[in-house]
């Protein structure tokens, strides 16, 4: 019985621990990726601005060959909108509403993953000389919940990873 209490005790010691540290880990957390692309940011920035051809060099569209998109009304700046549905967990489904839009400099989108909460993805186009550094970036709010925040630990490795392969996509796209 001795053995079972500290073996409780020490659960429950753990479990405050892991409660307390995921309190102050950070709430909001960026994951961005940057590439130099030997291109003038107006031959980039039609492949940013325009959802239907992000469909060239996306990460995730491309896994999935069955993935439905559908498009709304505005083609692309401002209120453009994608949704998306898959069955590959890599891809799932969602929802991407272009909300800012600066020609050559800039773009933010709103993100809605359903279950899985909302982002906000964002573009920075710096050019000099002809070359473009891209900046590919997320920011999300990781809530309240200590497993959240934990979690947004993690977002930098699953979240990067993709974004390299993204822009590594547009960069040979572009460059092409």
């Amino acid at each position: 019985m001795r053995i079972l209490k500290w073996i409780l005790g020490s659960i429950a010691v753990i479990a405050v621990i892991f409660i307390a540290i995921g309190m102050v880990l950070p709430r909001e957390v960026t994951v961005e990726r940057t590439a130099e692309i030997n291109a003038p940011a107006e031959k980039i920035w039609p492949y940013v601005n325009n959802l239907k051809a992000t469909e060239e060099w996306s990460p995730w569209l491309g896994m999935d060959p069955n993935v439905q998109t559908v498009y709304g009304d505005i083609a692309e700046g401002v209120g453009a909108k994608m949704e998306w549905a898959s069955d590959n967990p890599n891809v799932g489904n969602g929802a991407m509403e272009i909300i800012e839009s600066v020609p050559n400099e800039r773009l933010s989108s709103a993100l809605d993953f359903g279950e899985m909460g909302t982002a906000t993805a964002h573009y920075k186009l710096n050019e000099a000389d002809g070359v473009t550094n891209v900046t590919w970036g997320l920011d999300v709010d990781m809530g309240a919940s200590p497993v959240g925040r934990w979690m947004g630990l993690m977002m930098d490795s699953w979240v990067g990873a993709d974004y390299e392969r993204g822009l590594s996509n547009l960069k040979t796209l572009v460059e092409g």
